[in-house]
């Protein structure tokens, strides 16, 4: 099961092999690419925010594969809070 992206920015995604193997080419293409889909008046700041964003989603998903996940009942529970 592949779980969801509920942020608009995960969208940014899509066409992109999911856990590609991280060879020097293809990082700068993925790099690249991520670049080209920013604005124009894009900051430094705006590229290292997405490129950290994109890191974070790609280990959510590599741990999701790997089967490292915690079932939202548990973490409820953890927390106190109700289901």
């Amino acid at each position: 099961m592949t779980p969801a992206l509920p942020s608009p920015r995960a969208a940014k995604l899509d066409g992109i092999p999911r856990n590609p193997a991280m060879t020097a080419t293809n990082l700068k293409q993925q790099a690249h690419e991520l670049i080209d889909r920013l604005p124009d008046g894009a900051t430094w700041d705006d590229v290292v925010y997405e490129m950290a964003v994109r890191r974070s989603i790609e280990r959510g998903l590599a741990d999701a594969d790997a089967g490292r996940l915690t079932d939202l009942k548990d973490v409820r529970r953890e927390f106190g809070l109700s289901e």
